[in-house]
């Protein structure tokens, strides 16, 4: 498990309090840059079955940024990124 930035901690709770939820897209790429920035070693984790398709997608999605190699800091950090660009595009309760 990768040491978590303050920015990234209070990036996590932020998006919680979004006034609307991000489209699907924009989810998958929350949850894929949570996981690798978390830390999380994608190489010990089980695909889904073919049929959980919302499981598929999320797997596939933290799959593509564990291929590309992304350290937990890069993902960390793009994922505080992302969090205030929809905090401008949604709005945010905090």
């Amino acid at each position: 498990m990768a040491t978590q930035s303050a920015a990234f901690t209070k990036a996590v709770e932020d998006s919680r309090k979004l006034k609307a939820k991000p489209n699907q897209d924009e989810l998958l790429e929350l949850y894929a840059h949570y996981k690798q920035g978390f830390g999380e070693n994608f190489a010990k984790t089980s695909a889904p079955s073919s049929f959980n398709f919302k499981e598929k997608y999320k797997y596939n999605a933290w799959k593509e940024v564990s291929e590309k190699g992304t350290s937990p800091e890069a993902a960390q950090k793009h994922y505080v990124e992302l969090v205030e660009r929809l905090k401008k595009s949604y709005g945010f309760e905090g």
